[in-house]
Order: structure tokens, then sequence, then C-alpha cells
């Protein structure tokens, strides 16, 4: 298990810690790691890139565009 430091932390930020391990019936270490636990949570799932992109960009509106009517295909080309 890896272990940090946590350097230059308010004195009333250090106490609110303590209160709280102790309404929670834990040590301030035990709190630490709960807090921490929370907020880093689970990695989402990665999504595929259409969605990515609709997710990004969803807030700003959709666009509607006139789709042209399809005809036949032209025959391929010939190399002779």
């Amino acid at each position: 298990m890896a272990s940090i430091t946590i350097r230059n932390l308010d004195d009333a930020v250090k106490r609110r810690l303590r209160v709280r391990a102790a309404e929670n019936g834990r040590s301030m270490e035990e709190e630490a790691r709960d807090i921490l636990r929370r907020a880093v949570g689970e990695p989402a799932p990665p999504q595929d890139l259409g969605r990515a992109i609709h997710a990004r960009f969803a807030a700003l509106g959709g666009v509607e565009l006139e789709l042209p009517e399809r005809g036949p295909m032209r025959p391929p080309p010939r190399f002779e």
C-alpha cells in the first residue's frame, strides 16, 4: 500500500478532520482515506469516440441537416 504526506494543512482543516473522524468512530487517518476514496471514486468506463463527441457538444444543441435524395449509384469506372 502507498502512503502520502500532506504538508501545509491548515489547523482548522485538521481540527475539522479530527472532529469528523471522532463523529464517525474512526482515526483521522482512516477518515482521510475514506474521504479520498469517495472523492476519487471509480474511473468511468471508456466511451466510444462518437458518444464522447456527442456528450461534449450536447449542451450546445443539435443541427438539423437536409439530406439529399439518394439515387441509383453510378456504374463503376472501367479501366480497359
